[in-house]
């Protein structure tokens, strides 16, 4: 595949075709300070601006709805610019030759924290930011780039400022639904979540704009009075801060308040997802930009050939649906009909796509149990292979645009337990019904994750939740997982078989099978449901034009989604069983329960929980506990180990464990094991700060 790429390459004239018509490198630095890497020896991080032009007239832009209302240069293209930071080696000689992409989340860089076990950074320089090392010693280069308009600036978040769509008169405008799940009282909130600035009221004090609150998702709106409340932005309407609004008397926490509002400067949302393919696409393929700056991929003495063989890209999360998107609309392949990436990370989508190319798109929404169901995130088709929607009569897949082309990408999923109670992943892989196990793509894999939580982050408090949080890292996985795609895509070295709970031997089912399944632990409230996201109808235009005629949109009948059913313990039989779920300390869970003295034991969007076992059997028989205690598990510490060591092993020979994590995960066993054994279970989650990974 590589090959034939690169022969593809030489036909083409880069300057023709590269839609980053310009490159502005304003930081050009030495990394760690010239820390070397293995073999691979010193990188650099460069930072700048990319600047691009899209043909309208293209069919690779054809779904870029609003494109053709965008203003254009004398020669006819849509121009915009955003940011990027590259990481590379300094000799590109030793590189490995691929490109990895990471899709940003809402401004965030996210691949070091998930690959090299880094702490936060949006600026990565020094060894700190870099972690364990590991995509460098591996010898990949880093690209990152912005694709959403909305990011508030601030914390080096990559900015972009997308074109806004333009009648032949005033700017366009419409209504937008924005709805406000509060946390706390208080009487300002901004109209959107997530670091996002939401778009510019038409008016500050319309009475056609209406305002409703409601206790849940399903409950009726009750109408808030127009002199009640009032939008407070810059008068100019399209300031980088957040669009707030004041609501005289304050807001009531955990209800649900929604705003029905005309608003102006609607960004082309869908030049975003073209920006990603074209960063990719430059960096991969072009010698320079059209004003004659190198390409800094470009080796040296390749004749204007870049070191890139092959390119993967990755997304957590909100990103990692962005990369859904592009597949379901053919984002894949640049305006040249080349081959963008060789590979898809798909990591934490749940089944979701989202509100990424529409008139009036709001890229940072998406369902949870409790808020955000009306938006177009969770909609049919969720597989790789054709299913039918009994409900539409529809048959389709997310592959049908990408199966019309000459190359269809390797795709690699990862789901936690989390994205199974939270975020409907269950569709990835059953019908619509959630009656039965479906086929994935030949080129897919799709792997669940036991017992993890939706990300990495150990937490000592319980905040407003009933349990403590999961300490789970999945990290190593990632890793493994990482290093099986690449090798897919590169070497043709076929990776492990998918696996995920499946309806057929019985590790997936409804939620009320997990009631009856699940242990009875004292005190421990299990979830009465999970999401399962409603059809929805945005109106007449929406699936030809792109444009939402009715906000909110209308909920009809819901997908039906189920969960990984628990063992004994209550721990996910099905999915990959790292060594905290084959030789557990405890239950591990991706749900946690918001309290119900605050939030009515709502599920929370991303939490999971730790439930740890008593130490000595006579513990939890004291308690009426019925797992079996750690004692009663491994009568000495080297019992636990020993154990831990055979469940490591067993997943490195299955190419879901790197040998060179092992010691690692033995180091943690260890100190948990120590820790629990010294602390009460009555005590709160402070030992679990002994836990942390870094």
């Amino acid at each position: 595949m590589v090959l034939v790429c690169a022969i593809f390459i030489t036909s083409v004239a880069p300057s023709a075709i590269a839609e980053v018509s310009r490159i502005d490198i304003l930081q050009r630095t030495p990394l760690a300070g010239g820390k070397s890497f293995g073999k691979v020896g010193a990188y650099e991080v460069i930072a700048g601006r990319l600047h691009f032009a899209l043909n309208p007239a293209s069919s690779a832009n054809d779904r870029i709805v609003d494109l053709k209302r965008a203003p254009r240069d004398a020669a006819g293209r849509v121009k915009f610019a955003g940011d990027f930071v590259l990481i590379k080696p300094v000799d590109l000689s030793r590189a490995n030759g691929r490109l990895l992409y990471g899709v940003n989340n809402r401004g965030n860089l996210i691949m070091l924290n998930v690959f090299n076990d880094a702490d936060w950074s949006n600026a990565p320089s020094s060894a700190m930011d870099l972690g364990n090392g590991f995509l460098l010693t591996e010898g990949y280069t880093l690209l990152w780039s912005a694709w959403n308009w909305d990011v508030v600036p601030g914390n080096n978040r990559l900015q972009i400022e997308l074109p806004i769509a333009k009648d032949t008169g005033p700017p366009t405008k419409g209504l937008v639904a924005a709805e406000i799940a509060t946390t706390y009282p208080g009487d300002i909130y901004p109209v959107a979540w997530g670091g996002s600035r939401g778009y510019p009221p038409v008016a500050l004090n319309s009475p056609k704009d209406r305002m409703t609150v409601r206790t849940g998702p399903g409950n009726e709106r009750q109408l808030i009075q127009r002199d009640r409340w009032r939008f407070v932005t810059d008068a100019r309407g399209d300031a980088a801060s957040p669009v707030r609004v004041k609501l005289n008397g304050g807001f009531r926490p955990h209800h649900l308040y929604e705003l029905v509002y005309e608003a102006k400067k609607p960004r082309i949302v869908g030049a975003g997802l073209a920006a990603i393919r074209d960063t990719i696409s430059f960096f991969r393929y072009a010698s320079s930009d059209q004003f004659g700056t190198a390409n800094p991929l470009a080796a040296s003495g390749s004749g204007g050939q870049t070191s890139i063989q092959a390119a993967i890209i990755y997304g957590f999360s909100q990103s990692a649906r962005v990369i859904q998107h592009m597949l379901w609309q053919g984002f894949h392949r640049d305006e040249a009909a080349r081959p963008v990436f060789d590979a898809a990370f798909i990591h934490g989508p749940g089944a979701g796509k989202g509100s990424f190319n529409h008139r009036f798109a709001q890229t940072t929404r998406h369902p949870s149990p409790f808020e955000d169901h009306l938006y177009p995130v969770d909609f049919f088709p969720f597989a790789t292979t054709s299913t039918r929607d009994p409900v539409t009569g529809k048959s389709a897949s997310l592959l049908d645009v990408v199966r019309k082309t000459a190359f269809v990408p390797k795709l690699f999923y990862l789901s936690a337990s989390t994205e199974y109670w939270t975020r409907a992943a269950s569709l990835l892989h059953t019908d619509v019904q959630g009656r039965s196990d479906i086929p994935h793509d030949e080129k897919t894999r799709i792997y669940a994750v036991a017992g993890a939580p939706h990300s990495v982050s150990i937490r000592t408090r319980r905040g407003n939740f009933e349990n403590c949080h999961n300490p789970f890292d999945f990290r190593p996985l990632a890793r493994a997982l990482l290093v099986a795609l690449d090798e897919w895509a590169t070497r043709a070295k076929r990776p492990p078989q998918s696996t995920h709970p499946q309806l057929a031997d019985g590790s997936l089912g409804t939620v009320a099978a997990y009631h009856r399944a699940f242990p009875t632990i004292p005190s421990i409230k299990v979830p009465t449901h999970n999401l399962s996201p409603p059809r929805l109808d945005h109106g007449p235009r929406f699936e030809t034009h792109g444009i939402a005629d009715l906000q909110p949109a209308l909920p009809g009948r819901r997908f039906i989604t189920v969960v990984p059913l628990p063992d004994e313990d209550g721990n996910d039989r099905g999915g990959i069983r790292m060594p905290q779920i084959a030789v557990p300390l405890g239950t591990y869970l991706g749900w946690n329960l918001r309290t119900a003295s605050r939030l009515q034991a709502r599920l929370g969007r991303w939490e999971g929980s730790f439930l740890p076992f008593h130490t000595t059997e006579q513990q939890r028989r004291r308690v009426g506990d019925p797992r079996r205690s750690v004692e009663e598990r491994y009568p000495t510490k080297q019992r636990f180990l020993t154990a831990t060591l055979g469940a490591a092993d067993k997943l490195v020979r299955q190419r879901f464990l790197l040998e060179d994590d092992v010691p690692t995960i033995l180091d943690r066993a260890r100190r948990a094991y120590e820790t629990l054994m010294n602390i009460s279970v009555a005590q709160d989650c402070q030992y679990l700060g002994q836990w942390r990974p870094n």
